[in-house]
């Protein structure tokens, strides 16, 4: 099996490897932050429809973005919405709205109006996505990996729309080999989720690596037996703290094929 160096050392030999997408291969924060702010300002115009407190208002406003993991210095590295799913954060949505008095179905009802206007305004926007930027040394290293013969996986809480979108534009269809996303059964961070993604790799999880810029990514990758655990770092403004690691990477420069 090919060798994997890290910054001239040798970390091990592996048949494939998983990528987490956003944060890890993409530049996520940008879009991540105006989507925030996009949810939040429908949010308000749907609260609206019910109550004109101002109080009402602000903490709906406060409690939203701290649910997103936003703050004024950008997103968090480790919060909802550079981790979690689509899914997860319609459920924190709902739960903002219940905290402020709506009952469970109202909120979820509330929740959905949110998205789906939100979904509504981004898919009528003429203004260019940031969701498609490779994070630098992203696509050379794997082009190298690709031409070494290393399988390629792509792991993800987008939905399977959402990441097909990322390797069409990206010019990365041929390049990676798999994905599992949100909509694949279990969604990560179950250890299954790996286990899954590897098989479709046709490999055994101890012949893997994986990179991704969150815990719960490495985590999951101790618990499915991934060979190599990688940490990546340089996807976000405020670096991600991360623990699960065998290696932490600071660029993609760093890592390469021998």
């Amino acid at each position: 099996m090919p060798q994997l160096c890290l910054r001239g050392k040798f970390i091990g030999s592996v048949k494939a490897i998983l990528f987490d997408k956003d944060g890890t291969l993409v530049d996520s924060e940008k879009r991540l932050i105006a989507l925030s702010q996009l949810r939040v300002k429908e949010a308000i115009n749907v609260y609206k429809k019910i109550s004109n407190s101002a109080s009402a208002i602000s903490k709906l406003k406060q409690f939203l973005y701290s649910a997103y993991g936003f703050s004024p210095q950008g997103i968090k590295a480790n919060g909802s919405m550079a981790i979690a799913s689509r899914s997860d954060n319609l459920i924190s949505t709902a739960t903002v709205f219940s905290i402020l008095g709506e009952s469970w179905p109202k909120s979820l009802l509330l929740a959905n109006q949110v998205f789906l206007a939100v979904d509504n305004i981004l898919d009528s926007s003429s203004k260019p996505s940031h969701a498609s930027q490779l994070l630098p040394g992203a696509e050379k290293l794997l082009q190298s990996l690709k031409s070494s013969g290393i399988y390629l996986g792509l792991i993800s809480n987008d939905t399977k729309e959402g990441i097909s979108k990322f390797l069409r534009i990206n010019n990365l269809e041929e390049v990676f080999d798999s994905f599992w996303s949100a909509e694949h059964y279990p969604p990560k961070p179950s250890p299954d989720a790996a286990i899954g993604l590897c098989k479709t790799l046709e490999a055994k999880s101890s012949e893997c690596a994986l990179i991704g810029d969150a815990d719960s990514d490495l985590l999951m990758a101790r618990k499915s037996n991934i060979k190599i655990v990688l940490g990546y770092t340089a996807g976000w403004t405020s670096q991600p703290l991360l623990y699960e690691h065998d290696h932490l990477i600071h660029h993609w420069d760093e890592l390469n094929i021998q």
